[in-house]
C-alpha cells in the first residue's frame, strides 16, 4: 500500500472513530434506545426458557442452555439494524448534508455508525449473558473458547450492519425501514437452528435453515461455549459440519459485497 493510501486509510479510521464517538454521545443523551434494546432480549429469553421451554425438548441436554445461543444470534442480528436505522435518520433531517461539508472521508460516516453498533452489542451480549446464567445457563468449554464464540457473533453482526446500512441508503423514512428490517430478519432468524433443530422442521423449510448463515453461526456458538450433546444429531449439511469455517465465510462474503456497495451507494445519496 502506498504513503497516499495509507494517509487515507487512517483519516478514514480516525474519521470513523469521531463519528462512533458522536453516536455515543447520542445514545447517552438519549438513553431509552439502550434500555429497550437491553430488554428485548432479556424478554426472549425469559419468553422462550420458560414458557415455550417446557414443551421443547432437546436430547441430552436442557433447553436452556440449547436456547443461549440462538438468543445470542438473533439479538446481535437485530443490533445490526441501529446502522440502517440510523443512516435513514440522518439523511431525514439532514445531518448527512452538514457531514457532507465537511473535509472526511466518504467512509468514515458508515465505519463510525457500523462501530457503535459493535459497542451497542457488546453491551446487548453482557446483559444477556448474565440473564442466561441466572436461569442456568453455563459455559462448558474453555476460556478462549468461549472468547471466540463471542467474537464470531460479533463480526457477524458487523457484517450485517453493512448490509442494513445499504437498506437505510435506499429507504427514506425510519418507519418503513423499520418494517422492511423485520419482513428480512424475522424468517432469517426463525428459519434456522436459534431455537429448535433443523432435524425438526419439514422438509424444504429445512434445507433453508441447514444453509441459512444464522444456524452456522448460532451451531458455531454453541460448539464453542459447549452447549452441545452427543445425543443431538447434527445435520449432514456442511455448514453445520463446519459451522465456525462457514461462520467466518459468511461473515467475509457480506463484508467484500456489502463494504464497497455501501461506499458506493452513500456517495451517490449524498450527492442527491
Amino acid at each position: 500500500m502506498s504513503a497516499p493510501q495509507t494517509a487515507s486509510v487512517h483519516t478514514a479510521l480516525a474519521d470513523g472513530l469521531t463519528i462512533a464517538k458522536r453516536n455515543m454521545i447520542k445514545i447517552k443523551r438519549v438513553p431509552d434506545l439502550i434500555v429497550f434494546t437491553t430488554l428485548s432480549p432479556i424478554m426472549f429469553v425469559l419468553l422462550f426458557a420458560y414458557v415455550f421451554g417446557s414443551a421443547i425438548q432437546v436430547p441430552g441436554m436442557s433447553y436452556r442452555e440449547f436456547l443461549i445461543a440462538g438468543i445470542f444470534t438473533q439479538t446481535v442480528i437485530f443490533g445490526a439494524t441501529w446502522t440502517g436505522l440510523g443512516m435513514v435518520e440522518d439523511l431525514q433531517k439532514g445531518i448527512i448534508d452538514r457531514f457532507r461539508s465537511l473535509p472526511m472521508a466518504p467512509s468514515a460516516v458508515l465505519l463510525g455508525r457500523t462501530s457503535t453498533d459493535v459497542l451497542i452489542n457488546i453491551v446487548s451480549l453482557v446483559v444477556m449473558s448474565l440473564t442466561g446464567l441466572i436461569i442456568g445457563w453455563r459455559i462448558h468449554s474453555s476460556l478462549g473458547e468461549a472468547l471466540l464464540g463471542y467474537l464470531l457473533l460479533l463480526l457477524f453482526a458487523y457484517a450485517l450492519s453493512w448490509v442494513m446500512a445499504v437498506v437505510g441508503l435506499w429507504i427514506r423514512t425510519p418507519e418503513v425501514f423499520n418494517n422492511a428490517s423485520f419482513i428480512v430478519i424475522f424468517p432469517l432468524s426463525f428459519i434456522a437452528n436459534t431455537f429448535v433443530e433443523t432435524t425438526n422442521l419439514p422438509g424444504p423449510l429445512k434445507v433453508i435453515a441447514e444453509w441459512n448463515p444464522v444456524s452456522a453461526v448460532t451451531q458455531a456458538v454453541r460448539e464453542l461455549f459447549g452447549n452441545t450433546n452427543p445425543a443431538m444429531t447434527v445435520p449432514d449439511a456442511w455448514p453445520l459440519q463446519h459451522p465456525i469455517i462457514a461462520s467466518l465465510a459468511w461473515s467475509a462474503v457480506l463484508l467484500v459485497i456489502f463494504v464497497p456497495f455501501a461506499i458506493r451507494r452513500y456517495k451517490k445519496a449524498v450527492s442527491r
